[in-house]
């Protein structure tokens, strides 16, 4: 037998025998309903065709329970990572997640700023592009609406959740520096605020373990195709001089694995064991190091932390805003874990 097609709430309402309020308050959660109303609308659902609009319903309210998440790029294994814990995170709490990629492109990210105002989201959990955003594409999301910033801070003061980079960096470099030759760091092309912060906390580290610091810059155009940087860059060194050293730090894992790939392309072998040429450590534990050959060494931003404090941070300025309360620019700094793995 078939199914029952309904057009529009208005007639599914009818057909339960409720009014249409009821019946919204029913899909937006169904314990605020009576047990007995609550049975003849699911005893309905079951007979029909009937998916409500529910993007449509919240676009009508003042505040819909559609929150946005722009970020740089999805071909980065750690945005796609936590964004996923993000969208479960939102969806565990009654929100929709509206996730857009700025492609690393400004006006693309100004272009998704536009896009989630006209949607009327409640709030945005944004990775800014760093030195390339345009202030004032923020600016008006931040006067618009909450947002919270992971990884990269803007340059306003907006609540943030990022890691610590200062932690992690000068934890890797003990590491490197009492398990074998003091690392030189492979730096990338600083897009954003971390690159600059990583490189300092490297200079501060090598200094305090006895060192001299030795910063190789990328010698390339700023780009966000780190795997080709880090190629590109370990060739050019290779065919330069060689290596001036036998350790190499690697401001994140994408450069890395660039730098690994130009290396075993060169014949030189990685690993920490003494007939290895080379030792070579990352950052940001991506989902691929482990299964790079040989496994990265690397710190382990702690995603899921990252995913959750964005939320919750996003979801109490939601609340504070709507209390007309003001909107406290918290900053949550998250460590990371030093990753042993067979490249360093």
């Amino acid at each position: 037998m078939a199914k029952k097609t309904y057009r529009s709430m208005d007639d599914f309402a009818s057909a339960c025998g409720v009014s249409r309020p009821t019946l919204s308050k029913y899909f937006d959660d169904p314990t605020l309903i009576k047990d007995v109303t609550r049975k003849r609308i699911e005893a309905a659902l079951k007979k029909s065709n009937f998916e409500p609009n529910l993007f449509a319903r919240h676009l009508n309210r003042k505040r819909t329970k559609n929150i946005g998440i722009i970020v740089p790029t999805m071909s980065d294994p750690f945005y796609v990572q936590v964004v996923s814990l993000i969208e479960l995170k939102l969806r565990a709490k009654g929100f929709w997640p509206v996730q857009l990629s700025s492609h690393t492109r400004p006006e693309l990210e100004e272009e998704a700023v536009r896009t989630l105002l006209s949607l009327k989201v409640a709030g945005v959990i944004v990775a800014p592009l760093g030195s390339g955003s345009r202030r004032s594409a923020l600016e008006r999301l931040t006067d618009a609406i909450p947002v919270v910033c992971f990884d990269n801070p803007a340059s306003a003061d907006l609540p943030f959740v990022g890691n610590d980079n200062s932690q992690s960096v000068a934890e890797i470099v003990q590491y490197l520096c009492r398990s074998g030759e003091p690392p030189i760091f492979l730096d990338v092309p600083h897009l954003t605020e971390n690159a600059g912060e990583r490189q300092e906390s490297y200079r501060a580290a090598m200094i305090k373990e006895g060192h001299s610091p030795l910063v190789i810059d990328c010698d390339a155009p700023p780009s966000w195709e780190f795997e080709r940087l880090g190629y590109e860059q370990m060739r050019r060194i290779l065919a330069k001089n060689g290596l001036p050293g036998k350790t190499l730090l690697c401001a994140n894992d994408r450069f890395a694995f660039g730098a690994m790939a130009a290396a075993f392309a060169s014949g030189l072998k990685i690993g920490r064991t003494e007939t290895c040429d080379v030792r070579i450590a990352g950052h940001d534990d991506h989902p691929l190091s482990r299964y790079a050959c040989p496994s990265l060494t690397t710190m382990a931003q702690n995603a899921s932390e990252i995913a959750a404090n964005a939320v919750e941070l996003l979801l109490g300025g939601i609340e504070d805003r709507e209390a007309d309360r003001k909107v406290a620019a918290n900053k949550v700094i998250l460590e990371a874990t030093l990753v042993m793995r067979d490249s360093a």
